[in-house]
């Protein structure tokens, strides 16, 4: 007769931690970080908690693994190998993080945590390292590599992460023509603005109401692109 401890260690042996994480993910997707319990986990998984605690030691553990596994696999996009030149690599990077954080609304608070607490790994290098490699490419002399590089990946993070908190609130709104309303709503409102003190959001009430939050991103990436090849020329 199998002992429970004979049990137990199968149990532990045919739960991967890959599943964990994949299944974390899932949890993180549908019911945010307040939903990532390790009894949410073990109901999911159907296992116990201790099968659990064998790969992953608590809930910041599991969150690190998970942000490192949705941006190791936005990395590794194909797009970004298969680009003719650095700077359409870089792009091709950018767009697929900004898709990344845009499918997973969790993932743009936990980026921002592990690059001010944890800025030594695995996330902080792994994002660097793919938009550093590019910006040497590009023939950036090495002394401005960091300052370019940096540049580049707090545009990325931080338009990316706005343009998913600005989706999190639209996706309240049931309907395509709700949300249609809500854009028109935005316009209105700036154009009624008072025209002494905010004649330039006046100005751009038209292209708030018509921008397409990809297209803005890239364009973005190459106003950024654009400054770092002047400085290089200078």
């Amino acid at each position: 007769m199998a002992t429970r401890a004979g049990r137990t260690q199968r149990r532990t042996e045919a739960l991967s931690r890959e599943r964990i994480i994949e299944v974390a993910v899932e949890l993180l997707d549908s019911a945010g970080d307040g939903g990532l319990t390790f009894r949410a986990l073990t109901e999911r998984l159907a296992t116990g908690p201790g099968a659990i605690y064998w790969h992953v030691a608590n809930k910041g553990e599991l969150l690190e693994a998970a942000t490192d596994g949705v941006i190791t696999a936005a990395l590794a996009a194909e797009p970004a190998e298969q680009a003719d030149s650095p700077r359409d690599r870089i792009r091709a990077i950018a767009l697929g993080l900004f898709e990344a954080i845009d499918r997973h609304p969790w993932l743009a608070p936990q980026l921002a945590a592990q690059f001010s607490r944890k800025p030594w790994g695995p996330v902080t290098p792994r994002i660097f390292e793919s938009i550093g490699r590019q910006v040497r490419e590009l023939g950036v002399p090495k002394e401005n590599w960091f300052t370019a590089t940096s540049g580049l990946v707090h545009y990325i993070l931080g338009a990316a992460g706005q343009n998913a908190a600005n989706a999190a609130s639209v996706r309240l709104l049931r309907t395509e023509d709700e949300r249609a309303e809500f854009v028109e709503a935005v316009a209105k409102a700036w154009e009624e603005l008072d025209p002494e003190e905010y004649p330039f959001t006046r100005a751009v009430a038209d292209q708030a109401r018509e921008h397409d939050d990809r297209e803005q991103f890239l364009a973005g990436i190459d106003l950024v692109l654009a400054g770092i090849t002047a400085v290089q020329g200078q």
